[in-house]
């Protein structure tokens, strides 16, 4: 079960990380590396906004 404590928890974990993870894994056939970055970065900004994370300092 890779660290989850129930297949409850392992659940709801995959239920929601099946929505989000294409967001971070756009096609990239036929696609520029300079191309790929910038939708990257597009993409991470518009995460940074719903999560709320946005001008948050970054840690290290």
């Amino acid at each position: 079960m890779k660290g989850f404590r129930s297949v409850g928890g392992a659940q709801r974990f995959l239920s929601a990380f099946s929505d989000i993870s294409p967001h971070f894994r756009p096609r990239r056939h036929r696609r520029t590396a300079p191309d790929h970055r910038a939708e990257m970065t597009v993409r991470f900004a518009i995460w940074e906004q719903i999560t709320g994370t946005a001008g948050l300092p970054a840690t290290a």
